[in-house]
């Protein structure tokens, strides 16, 4: 009888420790984030903002005939906003800007993504592998990092750009993305070397476990709030890389819309003043595009941030 009740209460105890042991658990990554982003309005603003915004303009996209909206139309010329069907009024062809600017967002984000991503996953491994075995691996992969720094980028990025026949939006990322992960690497590699003389990977090595274990999944969760910070701000400096090119005319092909061109009517001292329309609504949109995804970079770092303390 006394067997049994000691049965009972150990079970009842065991039970109320596993209960106990689950609410203190560590919440999940996710979250985590989703508790940061409500505890930040503005940034919660920005991500149904910016998420909506790139949702409406790829959808939207695609119900846009991009041939026949490049027409020229004298007879829409310089139609001021809410006239005649045009919602952001038309340009110096008569082309919608409405249009060119839902067309033109697209191209310039999806080269901004593109760019981001083979940019900073580029970089951020040479950073590690440089970092890491530091010695003669270093030296000569920081050579070629000195080599590449030596280049007039903008100025390779135009002769490329002259040279080759019939490039796309694929092309100039890949053309962008070969000079655009100098930064990352060099970011990456000064938080490796620090990292790589602390006690936890010295202790990975004296247990045996490989370098490439240890440099993608010790390191890197370890340095994952600056990877955060530096993908964040450089997909906003992306989308000015693609912006600034084709203001120069040497970004996307002609009667291709983007950013940069619907800003560079503002060259014309009369669209500044009086069809201020022509270029107003791209310079808007990037400034509140850049800003958006800075506050939404805060949140995701101090997430990151929290997630490590949790997890030690």
């Amino acid at each position: 009888m006394n067997d049994k009740f000691i049965q009972e209460i150990d079970s009842k105890e065991l039970s109320r420790l596993t209960k106990d042991a689950e609410k203190s658990a560590a919440p999940s990554a996710g979250k985590i984030l989703w508790r940061e982003f409500k505890e930040d309005k503005p940034a919660l603003v920005a991500l149904v903002l910016v998420v909506g915004f790139i949702l409406f303009v790829i959808i939207y996209s695609f119900f846009i005939n991009v041939n026949d909206l490049m027409k020229t139309d004298i007879m829409d010329y310089l139609t001021p906003p809410l006239q005649d069907g045009f919602f952001l009024g038309s340009d110096t062809s008569g082309r919608s800007i409405f249009k060119e600017l839902v067309v033109g967002s697209r191209n310039s984000i999806g080269i901004a993504i593109g760019l981001t991503l083979i940019s900073s996953t580029w970089g951020i491994a040479w950073g590690l592998i440089s970092g890491y075995f530091g010695s003669f691996i270093d030296w000569t992969m920081q050579r070629v990092y000195d080599f590449m720094m030596m280049l007039p980028m903008t100025m390779m990025i135009i002769v490329l750009v002259t040279i080759i026949d019939k490039y796309n939006a694929v092309t100039l990322t890949l053309i962008f993305s070969f000079f655009y992960w100098l930064g990352t690497s060099r970011l990456i590699r000064s938080r490796t070397l620090s990292e790589a003389k602390k006690d936890y990977v010295a202790a990975s090595k004296t247990s045996g476990t490989s370098s490439w274990k240890i440099i993608f999944l010790n390191i890197l969760p370890n340095i994952s709030s600056l990877i955060i910070i530096d993908t964040t701000l450089s997909f906003a400096e992306n989308i000015g890389v693609e912006t600034g090119l084709s203001y120069l005319g040497f970004g996307l092909p002609d009667n291709t819309p983007s950013l940069g061109s619907l800003i560079a009517n503002a060259n014309d001292p009369n669209n500044i003043t009086q069809y201020w329309w022509t270029w107003l609504p791209a310079a808007l949109e990037i400034i509140i595009l850049c800003l958006a995804i800075s506050y939404i970079g805060q949140v995701i770092r101090r997430s990151a941030d929290s997630t490590q303390r949790h997890s030690k």
